[in-house]
């Protein structure tokens, strides 16, 4: 619960929505730009929220429409984004995104000079990097000069960075709960807020102001009936694509009947193994979906309703 007068439980900064609408709140850029800070190690003067509308959520719509795309001082560009769920792509989709800013930057004929540094941002809420730190930043670096191939150029420091338009930033919410106490960091007092971890969050709206006004924005947003209806509706977009994902495939099972003898055994197999994994898969969806209601406030037995999970199983997950 939080501090508010009206006791209203907040909505979690982790759900991709609620983040965007937190940090690309109207007159919010200052949360931004501290939080921008406290990643990239360093001072900002000002930051552009590029993208600051909520497009609206359709069933078939993928919600990487909801990240924030971001100019600072110096000209780079950024594109900052919250995945709640591991689809096992993180490195594709940082790459794809990253791309994606780097060709749109400039037309046929225009002069690359005129190129700006991209940033890509990924906070997820799940480990993914084999890394002994929470936020890893990645740059494109030469090799090692080999023996073979050196030329003595007179240099005594070679250069390191093979580009200095490329960077990446993955952070990893679940590695932060793990980390041992030590100094309390800028980026440590907003990884508190992400984790929920209701003491350090007390701390750190003391000792930073922008937290406050981030934690601040939340309840406001918390409180708003309609916000709250939106959150809700999204995720039950969400459930509604899976649970349509699913009757498509047991219609497509239905097809595939292995008693039909153009159907090898060998195939029938194959066959069998799809379904035990999108069975497997759409069972993990679910537990994620109930996850997401429960934190809602929703009842159980509407829980159970909405992903057909026992109550045992939603139990469990409580």
């Amino acid at each position: 619960m939080t501090n508010n007068p009206n006791k209203v439980e907040r909505l979690p900064l982790t759900d991709d929505y609620i983040f965007k609408r937190v940090f690309a709140f109207e007159g919010n850029e200052s949360v931004l730009k501290d939080f921008l800070e406290a990643i990239l190690k360093k001072d900002i003067k000002k930051v552009e929220i590029k993208n600051p509308e909520i497009i609206p959520y359709e069933k078939d719509e993928k919600r990487g429409l909801l990240d924030i795309k971001a100019e600072i001082d110096g000209g780079s560009v950024l594109d900052i984004e919250m995945q709640m769920d591991d689809k096992k792509n993180t490195d594709e989709r940082g790459t794809q995104y990253l791309g994606n800013m780097i060709t749109s930057q400039l037309q046929v004929g225009d002069d690359y000079k005129k190129l700006k540094k991209s940033i890509v941002i990924f906070i997820t809420n799940y480990n993914f990097l084999k890394r002994n730190t929470y936020h890893s930043v990645g740059k494109v670096k030469f090799d090692e000069t080999l023996a073979e191939e050196y030329v003595n150029m007179g240099y005594k420091e070679e250069e390191e960075i093979a580009s200095k338009y490329i960077e990446f930033h993955y952070i990893e919410l679940p590695k932060y709960k793990k980390k041992e106490p030590s100094k309390f960091t800028k980026l440590d007092q907003w990884m508190c807020v992400f984790t929920d971890r209701k003491g350090e969050i007390i701390l750190a709206e003391k000792e930073n102001k922008e937290i406050k006004k981030a934690m601040n924005t939340l309840d406001f947003i918390s409180a708003d009936p309609k916000e709250r209806e939106r959150h809700n509706s999204i995720i039950m977009a969400e459930y509604n694509r899976l649970t349509s994902e699913h009757n498509f495939f047991e219609a497509g099972k239905k097809e595939r009947n292995p008693k039909r003898k153009i159907w090898t055994e060998e195939k029938n197999g194959e066959i069998k193994g799809e379904i035990k994994g999108k069975i497997k898969g759409e069972k993990q969806k679910s537990i994620e979906i109930a996850k997401k209601l429960l934190r809602m406030g929703m009842t159980v037995e509407k829980v159970m309703d909405a992903t057909g999970l026992t109550n045992e199983e939603i139990e469990k997950i409580k």
